[in-house]
């Protein structure tokens, strides 16, 4: 991942994906969004801007899109009934994604895996949310899944997308306590809570040019 830009030049652009309601979009905007960030307490002068550019979402009745839509943001629906099979769709969104520039992926509540020629187009530069302390319980129904098992811990994770289900290298991960009485709601917005804070941070770092990737072990990520 390249350094970012001096201070003063554009700002680092986010491309979103999304699928429904677009909650963790929301605290993207409000923490991050145009100088959001910026402005929190102790940010510096010279902080890097961070823009999202553009929300792109398969559902285009996803309310994200409104969320997106009422702060000024481009949107675009990519169905996949509208194409071929997922590499078509994959690479139209990626055109689009490139027309305006973005230099980080998000994919934050996006229902569907990207494939490895979407991948190709933004190297190490697709991250992803998943609510669960990866490797343990990838997949759809992450936090389903825990709860049947019985642990009680889980987490958030935000990693780099590969190729993989969930196994591309860990950026950020954050413990969440599974209490006795919880029940696969209660579980899941405290889950949330957590991940509106770890995700903006996450785009943060990489913003600043702080997350690297090992020669020796490309699986492991580097925090400066």
């Amino acid at each position: 991942m390249g350094a970012p830009d001096e201070a003063g030049s554009r700002p680092f652009r986010l491309g979103v994906l999304i699928s429904g309601s677009g909650s963790n979009l929301q605290s993207i905007i409000d923490r991050l969004h145009k100088g959001a960030a910026a402005a929190d307490a102790g940010a510096g002068d010279d902080a890097r801007a961070i823009e999202v550019s553009l929300v792109i979402s398969d559902n285009v009745s996803a309310y994200g899109l409104k969320r997106a839509q009422n702060n000024g943001i481009p949107t675009a629906v990519f169905p996949m009934d509208d194409y071929a099979d997922r590499v078509q769709h994959d690479l139209a969104m990626a055109d689009e994604l490139e027309k305006h520039g973005v230099d980080l992926v998000v994919l934050a509540g996006y229902m569907l895996i990207v494939t490895p020629a979407f991948l190709e187009r933004f190297p190490q530069a697709v991250i992803n949310l998943h609510p669960s302390l990866l490797p343990a319980f990838p997949g759809g129904t992450p936090i389903e899944d825990t709860m049947d098992y019985g642990a009680r811990v889980t987490g958030v994770t935000v990693h780099f997308v590969d190729a993989g289900t969930d196994t591309g290298p860990i950026i950020l991960q954050e413990a969440v306590e599974i209490k006795y009485n919880d029940t696969v709601e209660s579980l899941r917005e405290r889950i949330h809570a957590v991940e509106h804070r770890l995700l903006p941070r996450a785009i943060e770092l990489i913003s600043e040019g702080r997350v690297s990737f090992d020669e020796a072990n490309p699986r492991f990520v580097i925090i400066s």
